[in-house]
């Protein structure tokens, strides 16, 4: 049955329950406590009971989440597989206790139940007495689903605050792991097992002043392992030199969510941690030796950041993530090898670049071997140059109109209209008495900065439109930029390009150091084998 049939029926004076539709339920609880779970028991009997005894309506077994929080329905998996059933048309309605039940997020609750009506799917939500399927429930959803969001936001406070008491109260939170330690009821103790390797540690680094890749290799030549047996990770190694805990101090408050809703947490800057000296908190190497290493660590990390900004690492270099050893599946990394004119760019399996050849005998490879191979599959690869810079323009003209379409003047005079209409609803609410004063106070004051920032927005378009009519068109600097982008020549060129095209260059198992076979795959799908060939002390390549 259409959504259009059953508002029909509706507006002649029918009930939804005698309406011949195909109804499900939905029934969530946000533990698993044993009360909880008999409240979802309660729950489902009720509901099934309830669509049993319509005789218009079939029953379609419901949908249940246990022990799932209502503020993201990311992890929900039975409400997800019931989105999913709703689309490919296996019921008309569903039934559920309340907004909260569905989603306690305003966004979350209006996007699926629009998503639904897209698909000829109501929504019941009962305690809160919204049939979606009225022209009017988006608006009453809105405000309840708000208030439903406002709950969750207080919730959060109340949780936030109880952290900040047991943080004053000297309570160790957060990791039950932490290497060196024991942890049992919010206290620690000292692992004798694990201490020396925290010791040894803080010995290489402050007083051996080695980097934390050279700890980790040693630690695994004495022996010292991860708890799986792997060497140390160099994340972990950095981590344990900047934890105040092993000098014996007090540390929390690292990090802060900055959304409720998502969870998504930030780390804070070092002074904004609650640190102090804490003489419950055994220490496992002195101060002084905690000071020393971590001064240190200070001065190498400002020394990075005068070299390159943290944003530039990310994918810095033509081949970063590219290349893989086939040997031991993982990737290689880039070292600048010192000589006389300067330095070579150099690239080293993982394990080559941790153990030595010990570890990995796949030869290196040299940036200066690589861009003229990738060089000559680019060529092969876009024959038409002239042509790809066609297509390029079309697509880019054809985005451009895309982009302006739905934001043109009278696009946004008609959102105005529908405010206005929202408005004086609004006011039908409140001399009705469905809502209260405050209530029409905060949608009232909402609605006039949303039709002040339309009205702004469509001054601003108008005014952007006529000073583009005056403009010239920037194609012509696109076409010359793509004309030297695709003439594939010098060290930066390769570098675009092999981000935009190369998928991966595999060094095959059968390498040497005289004679390097890799495999040079592309993301159009194409695979290029290559034999690199080195006859003379300076590298170069040739194709058999």
């Amino acid at each position: 049955m259409n959504l259009l049939k059953i508002r029909s029926e509706l507006g002649k004076g029918r009930s939804i329950f005698d309406l011949p539709l195909r109804v499900t339920f939905y029934a969530r609880v946000s533990t698993d406590k044993d009360e909880q779970l008999n409240s979802l028991e309660n729950q489902v009997h009720y509901y099934t009971e309830l669509i049993q005894s319509k005789p218009c309506w079939t029953y379609i077994p419901g949908y249940v989440d246990e022990g799932i929080s209502g503020t993201s329905t990311r992890k929900r998996e039975s409400f997800l597989r019931m989105i999913q059933d709703a689309k490919e048309g296996r019921f008309d309605f569903i039934i559920t206790k309340e907004i909260s039940r569905f989603s306690r997020s305003t966004l979350d609750s209006i996007q699926y139940t629009q998503e639904l009506l897209e698909h000829d799917v109501g929504v019941f939500f009962q305690n809160d007495n919204i049939n979606t399927i009225d022209p009017d429930s988006e608006f009453r959803l809105t405000i309840m689903a708000g208030v439903a969001q406002d709950e969750v936001r207080k919730l959060s406070e109340r949780l936030k605050f109880g952290f900040r008491q047991a943080v004053k109260n000297g309570h160790v939170l957060g990791n039950d792991t932490l290497w060196g330690y024991d942890k049992k009821d919010c206290a620690l103790t000292i692992n004798q097992r694990e201490a020396p390797i925290i010791r040894r540690i803080f010995e290489m680094y402050g007083n051996q002043r080695m980097g934390v890749r050279k700890i980790s290799q040693q630690l695994y030549r004495e022996g010292y392992t991860s708890r799986k047996g792997n060497p140390f990770n160099e994340l972990t190694i950095r981590h344990i030199l900047c934890n105040p805990k092993y000098k014996g101090w007090y540390c929390a408050g690292k990090s802060q969510t900055v959304d409720y809703r998502t969870k998504r947490r930030v780390l804070l800057a070092p002074e904004e941690w609650v640190t102090y000296r804490d003489p419950s908190i055994p220490a496992i190497v002195s101060e002084e030796l905690w000071d020393r290493a971590n001064a240190l660590y200070q001065l190498r990390s400002s020394q990075c950041k005068k070299h390159a900004p943290a944003a530039e690492y990310h994918s810095r270099y033509a081949y970063s993530g590219k290349i893989c050893c086939e040997t031991h599946d993982t990737s290689y990394h880039r070292r600048l090898q010192q000589n006389r004119r300067g330095g070579t760019e150099v690239w080293e399996c993982r394990v080559y670049h941790q153990q030595g050849k010990a570890g990995c005998s796949s030869p290196r490879l040299y940036t200066k071997e690589l861009d003229p191979i990738l060089g000559e599959i680019f060529r092969k690869v876009i024959q038409d140059r002239d042509q790809v810079i066609r297509l390029v323009l079309e697509i880019l003209q054809e985005a451009e109109q895309a982009e302006s379409t739905p934001a043109r003047p009278e696009t946004l005079r008609r959102e105005e209209t529908a405010l206005q209409e929202k408005r004086e609803r609004l006011v039908e609410m409140r001399l009705e008495g469905t809502i209260s004063r405050e209530e029409f106070q905060r949608w009232n004051s909402r609605y006039d900065s949303q039709l002040q920032r339309l009205q702004t927005q469509r001054t601003a378009l108008e005014q952007t439109a006529e000073r583009d009519r005056l403009s010239p068109s920037p194609g012509g600097k696109i076409k010359k930029a793509l004309e030297e982008e695709l003439s594939f020549q010098g060290h930066e060129k390769s570098s675009c390009l092999a981000d935009a095209l190369l998928e991966q260059i595999l060094v095959k198992q059968d390498s040497t150091e005289n004679l390097v076979h890799v495999d040079i795959r592309l993301k159009t799908g194409d695979s290029f084998p290559y034999w690199i060939k080195r006859e003379k002390p300076s590298p170069g390549s040739k194709r058999f």
